[in-house]
């Protein structure tokens, strides 16, 4: 996905879609440094590749994200509206409104997938919320279980007919494991959630230009009328043909084809 957005001649794209792409791993998951103390949520996080920018020598930029880095990059749009020109994201954290009337048809599938993961899907988020370090042990001393607490959520989360081997190579999962396997981040990584669920926090308002791409079997589905009481500036909404939450893994050429669009409007 990289050299698609990199080299876009090579890809047979055209050349002024070309980006520079900064692409951090969050602290405390893969080969980022691991937080040593509290306070990593997500705006700290988004503070921090805002400075990481301005160091990097980028006076303007645009932010992609997905799963948390969504969370991340909508804040980064509200913290650094100066530099930041605009944001991507496949996932929303907006919870649904008070309703008056009947839901659309589209509220109405929002919300059933949104009761759907409460009931059978959220229960990892739970655990890593409360009790992060209990759960990290386990993870970390057992090769098996940290590939079944991964691999579980390809199967119940890609667009991949009950099968994520419909989608990706044995080897492509087994690269994702091993990011947390080798890099003993099962523990660090959960504190993200127990970071963020544990603590009040209220969701920021982002004014620049701002896309999103919904895919269909996202976790819980983006909608336009939930998410525009915090996102002023909606610009760009695509309704995704196939791909669920790992988006970018799962469809990059859908994804590269949405961001381009997006970005392009704006260079």
């Amino acid at each position: 996905m990289i050299a698609p957005l990199t080299d876009p001649v090579a890809h047979g794209g055209n050349p002024a879609d070309a980006f520079h792409v900064i692409c951090p791993s969050l602290p405390g998951f893969g080969f980022s440094a691991k937080p040593k103390a509290t306070g990593w949520g997500v705006d700290r996080i988004a503070a921090t590749w805002a400075k990481l920018m301005e160091r990097l020598g980028y006076a303007r930029y645009g932010a992609q994200g997905g799963d948390w880095g969504s969370a991340v990059t909508a804040s980064l749009g509200s913290q650094d509206g100066a530099h930041c020109a605009g944001i991507h994201i496949t996932l929303s954290f907006n919870s649904p409104p008070r309703m008056e009337g009947e839901p659309t048809p589209e509220e109405k599938r929002a919300l059933a997938g949104l009761k759907h993961y409460v009931d059978f899907d959220s229960g990892y988020s739970k655990q890593q919320s409360t009790r992060p370090q209990t759960l990290g042990y386990g993870l970390t001393d057992s090769p098996s279980g940290q590939a079944a607490w991964i691999l579980e959520k390809f199967w119940a989360w890609t667009d991949c007919d009950g099968h994520p081997e419909n989608i990706f190579s044995k080897d492509e999962l087994l690269d994702n494991v091993m990011l947390y396997w080798v890099t003993e981040t099962a523990t660090s990584s959960a504190r993200l959630y127990w970071e963020s669920f544990g603590k009040r926090r209220t969701t920021p308002v982002v004014k620049v230009p701002t896309g999103v791409a919904a895919f269909p079997k996202e976790i819980i589905t983006p909608v336009r009328s939930w998410m525009e009481p915090n996102f002023h500036n909606i610009t760009h909404w695509s309704e995704m043909e196939k791909g669920g939450h790992f988006a970018a893994f799962e469809q990059p050429e859908l994804f590269v084809r949405d961001v381009r669009k997006f970005f392009r409007t704006m260079r």
